[in-house]
């Protein structure tokens, strides 16, 4: 046992030990957590968040953490009720008693009794204890909020994500299309006498870069498919299925001002209600602190039987029972104690302090976010009814010049470029929705919103 965990031989060297391989074990013998999805359902993002609550992690601990603040409040509460201890007391001695000499003495005793004790008053230690408790679970309820408004973030932005890749995959197979349309539409020509061979090749270079696209478009859909099934708690490789961005409204206008935006923030923001309830449990402590200055009365006592045998020398032992009982009254006061007290008082109000800062550091980082996101949004409204007007004209300039090219009028070059620009304005034109839609859910992350309709649950 004392050679099974040894420090690293040397700085130099990797460690790998026994007890590291128990740990893999321990590991190994607690499974990734699962659970099944329909294959052949297309999950709404309200539908992904819901799984989401239910089988991510975070959710959990945070959870967990807020029953820890609970039963912590129960224990500060349980200062203001009596303890009452059942007490046994069996204990048998011999010694030897100067009575007129010295005499052999055995006793033998057992005293089963009951012991209470009770703080009467401390002048506010025990209330406050409570009050730094009842602030604490507070606090601990509010990041479990604000452990819900991340992860429906999470999910949203992960969907939004997967969409624009899949958009963007999409966008990459039309381009292929078209481009392998241009190519035919050249090597046709190329064939009939009215197009030259750099056309063909032109039209295969474009082809093969469509193609290329396409291949970097199918990875970053697998990606983007990876990361939203781990933000629900599942394996990466999970396949499932999710509602297209044809099928979601885009926002025509912004709702609210900036400044009802950032009002609504400081209201809702769980993290900022949080650092207001460490302000009360600085309060608290404070008060605790301060409790100790003054006396403390408490009361305690003892009933019960006692049942005694007793000899001395050799004569004959007695037995003999009775009941028996004592209380009383403590009035303790504390002089000094090296200046605990006045240090425990700074303490609390130094950390009181710190939490009132923190309020308005919170604040001016809470609208500078909400700031910037409206910001983001409005600019993201502009770009997609910007990018939804490029793809009209691209799409029109596009026909137009592969019909012209038909006709002899254009040449290949131009036909290649209109399709080029084409996939670019397609690629933009998803791009553009879906960083509309992220954006509109960073607002609601940034002001809390994303918390505000839930409905109520029973556990993580």
């Amino acid at each position: 046992m004392l050679h099974a965990q040894n420090l690293p031989d040397a700085p130099s060297h990797i460690w790998h030990g026994k007890a590291e391989e128990g740990l893999s074990r321990d590991l190994a013998g607690r499974p990734e957590a699962k659970y099944d999805l329909e294959q052949n359902r297309k999950y709404t993002l309200a539908e992904l968040i819901d799984l989401a609550e239910q089988h991510n992690p975070e959710t959990r601990v945070a959870w967990q953490e807020a029953k820890a603040r609970a039963a912590a409040l129960g224990i500060a509460r349980s200062a203001w009720y009596p303890t009452i201890a059942a007490v046994a007391l069996g204990a048998t001695e011999r010694i030897a008693a100067l009575i007129g000499g010295w005499h052999r003495q055995t006793v033998g005793l057992f005293e089963p009794t009951l012991h209470v004790e009770y703080l009467i008053f401390d002048f506010g230690g025990r209330s406050g204890a409570v009050d730094v408790a009842k602030a604490n679970l507070l606090a601990s309820d509010l990041a479990f909020n604000d452990t819900h408004r991340k992860l429906i973030f999470e999910v949203a932005s992960a969907y939004y994500k997967l969409l624009n890749a899949r958009g963007q995959r999409e966008a990459a197979e039309a381009s292929l299309k078209n481009a392998q349309a241009v190519e035919e539409d050249a090597d046709s020509r190329l064939k009939n006498g009215l197009a030259t061979k750099p056309d063909l090749l032109e039209a295969t270079a474009a082809r093969a870069q469509a193609d290329y696209d396409l291949q970097a478009a199918l990875g970053s859909e697998e990606i983007a498919r990876g990361q939203l099934a781990t933000v629900l708690g599942l394996p990466p490789e999970t396949a499932f299925d999710v509602q297209e961005i044809g099928e979601l409204p885009m926002p025509k206008d912004m709702a609210d001002s900036v400044d009802h935006e950032i009002d609504r923030a400081f209201a809702q923001r769980p993290e900022l209600l949080e650092q207001v309830a460490k302000v009360r449990a600085a309060n608290g402590s404070i008060k605790k602190a301060r409790s100790t200055y003054y006396p403390s009365l408490s009361f305690s006592g003892d009933g019960g039987l006692a049942r005694a045998y007793g000899q001395q020398d050799l004569g004959p032992g007695e037995y003999a029972q009775a009941e028996y009982w004592n209380v009383g009254m403590q009035l303790k006061w504390t002089l000094f104690d090296g200046l605990k007290r006045e240090n425990e008082v700074a303490e609390a109000q130094a950390e009181k302090k710190a939490a009132q800062a923190g309020i308005d550091a919170l604040r001016d980082q809470i609208a500078n976010e909400t700031w910037a996101a409206y910001s983001d949004m409005k600019t993201a409204l502009h770009q997609q009814q910007a990018a939804a007007a490029l793809l009209a004209a691209a799409d029109e300039s596009y026909s137009s010049a592969r019909a012209s090219y038909g006709y002899g009028v254009r040449n290949l070059l131009d036909v290649v470029q209109a399709q080029k620009a084409l996939a670019q304005a397609q690629s933009e034109d998803v791009l553009a929705r879906t960083q509309l839609l992220l954006q509109v859910a960073n607002l609601a992350f940034r002001t809390g919103d994303l918390i505000q309709a839930q409905p109520p649950k029973v556990g993580p």
